[in-house]
């Protein structure tokens, strides 16, 4: 008995000293794994941005009234057609969240020609068909805010809306009236001096941008822009006012968002320093 006892308490004293002798020693750091390649570094969530844009939008009136003769009597233009235009716009915007972002725009709408008839009595006959020719530039101001909905690499897709105003800057109306029956009767042309005015206008918008640098993107998207009514051309000689009931674009657009502080550096790496060792 007494000798199992000297042997346990040997044995304790044999673990004790081991690990006594442990608390001497240094304790080792895990060694320093770089990043592996390749990995994604994330660029600011936050920031202000510039833009440019160019378009072609495809353009439908919905419509235009005028007054006509001494009664004063309310009419609709029988057929009213929009051509197709250019825009060119730019903006400053703000990257609110990774998703959510904001700009106000600045779009010049160019040259957009207007192709519309009447029907009723002309000097020349009693049944006749009026040629109405005008044009019209706008400059449209929007407030926007857009949602990035999902990444793939380096391409983004978002959707956004807008709302606003547009100036719509009507050039001077012709009219020239002819007899149904006999296209090479006419009245002599009439011209209504054009208006201007700004109406309410709101866009829908859907497209997707592609990274070029960390502070450089290029942006290609579609646009709908609806535009109300307004003033379009003046009285003269028995006709007029007039005023179009808005139009309605459909655009295809492309340009370029530049990031201020886009670019997040990543951290260097700390550097990895062997354990001391005690002799």
């Amino acid at each position: 008995m007494k000798t199992t006892l000297l042997a346990g308490a040997a044995l304790a004293i044999g673990l004790t000293g081991a690990h006594a002798a442990d608390f001497g020693q240094p304790v080792q750091d895990a060694p320093y794994l770089p990043p592996l390649a390749g990995e994604p570094v994330v660029s600011s969530a936050s920031g202000w941005y510039l833009r440019g844009d160019v378009g072609y939008a495809w353009n439908r009136s919905k419509g235009v009234n005028f007054f006509q003769g001494s009664s004063a009597t309310y009419s609709s233009f029988d057929t009213a057609e929009l051509r197709s235009s250019y825009t060119v716009g730019g903006g400053v915007g703000y990257q609110a969240t990774r998703r959510l972002r904001f700009d106000a725009t600045l779009d010049y709408i160019g040259k957009t020609d207007f192709t519309g008839s009447t029907s009723g009595s002309c000097g020349v006959a009693t049944d006749c068909v009026s040629t109405d020719l005008a044009d019209f530039t706008a400059y449209s101001l929007l407030a926007n805010v857009y949602v990035d909905v999902a990444t793939w690499g380096r391409v983004t897709g978002y959707v956004g809306g807008g709302i606003g105003g547009t100036y719509v800057d009507w050039d001077n109306l012709s009219n020239t009236s002819c007899d149904a029956a006999d296209s090479t009767s006419c009245d002599p042309t009439v011209w209504h001096e054009g208006d201007g005015s700004w109406r309410f206008t709101y866009a829908l918008m859907a497209g997707a941008s592609v990274d070029l640098t960390c502070a450089l993107k290029a942006d290609v998207g579609y646009r709908f822009r609806n535009v109300e009514g307004g003033r379009m051309f003046g009285y003269a000689l028995g006709g007029g006012p007039g005023y179009d009931e808005g139009f309605q674009s459909h655009e295809v657009r492309g340009g370029l968002r530049y990031s201020f502080g886009g670019c997040e550096t990543p951290p260097e790496p700390p550097v990895y320093m062997p354990p001391p060792v005690y002799k």
